[in-house]
C-alpha cells in the first residue's frame, strides 16, 4: 500500500500536470454531491484543470457570482472570469472561452439527465443524481432530457448559447 506522503505527493503532481494542461476552473459543490464529482471528471476528461469545492452555503455561492435566480443548479464553477451553472458541457465552456463573450457566464438550469455528470450516476444517491429506468424488464438506460446552454449577459438577461 503506498504511504500517506507517496500518494500525497502522486496527487500533487496530478494536479500540476493538469494545471498545465488547461484552463483552471473552480468547481463549488454542495458538500454531497455524487453527479457533481462525476462532471468534474467530464471537465478533467476535456483538458480542464479542476479544483472541486465543496461548501455548505451554495446560496452564498451564487450570489456572490451574480448567477440569476432562476438559472440555479447545483454546482457552480468559474473560469476566466465567467461562471459556469450547472452541468454545462465542456465544449460550450470552451467556445465561450474562444469566443469571449460580454457576459457574466453560462449556465444549465436545474439537472437535465443526460448532461455531463449526469449519464451514470449512482441512482440510490439523494442529490444531483440520474434516474435509470430499471422497471422495464429491459437493460437499464438513461432517461435524457433535451436541454439548453443559456449565455447570462452582463444585464441578467439569457439568450441560447447551445442546444443538446
Amino acid at each position: 500500500m503506498l504511504k500517506p506522503r507517496l500518494l500525497l505527493a502522486l496527487l500533487l503532481s496530478s494536479s500540476a500536470a493538469l494545471a498545465e494542461s488547461g484552463p483552471a476552473m473552480v468547481l463549488y459543490t454542495p458538500t454531497v454531491c455524487l453527479a457533481c464529482i462525476d462532471y468534474a471528471e467530464h471537465l478533467r476528461a476535456n483538458g480542464f484543470s479542476v479544483t472541486v469545492k465543496p461548501v455548505d452555503d451554495m446560496v452564498a455561492v451564487k450570489r456572490r457570482l451574480k448567477v440569476p435566480k432562476g438559472l440555479e443548479a447545483e454546482p457552480t464553477a468559474t473560469v476566466a472570469g465567467y461562471f459556469v451553472e450547472g452541468h454545462v458541457p465542456a465544449d460550450d465552456i470552451k467556445e465561450m472561452l474562444r469566443d469571449k463573450p460580454k457576459a457574466r457566464g453560462i449556465a444549465v438550469p436545474g439537472l437535465p439527465l443526460g448532461a455531463p455528470g449526469r449519464e451514470y450516476s449512482n441512482p440510490t444517491c439523494d442529490t444531483a443524481c440520474t434516474v435509470l429506468d430499471g422497471d422495464t424488464g429491459q437493460e437499464d438506460r438513461v432517461r435524457r432530457e433535451l436541454y439548453n446552454t443559456l449565455l447570462v449577459k452582463p444585464n441578467g438577461d439569457t439568450s441560447i448559447y447551445a442546444r443538446h
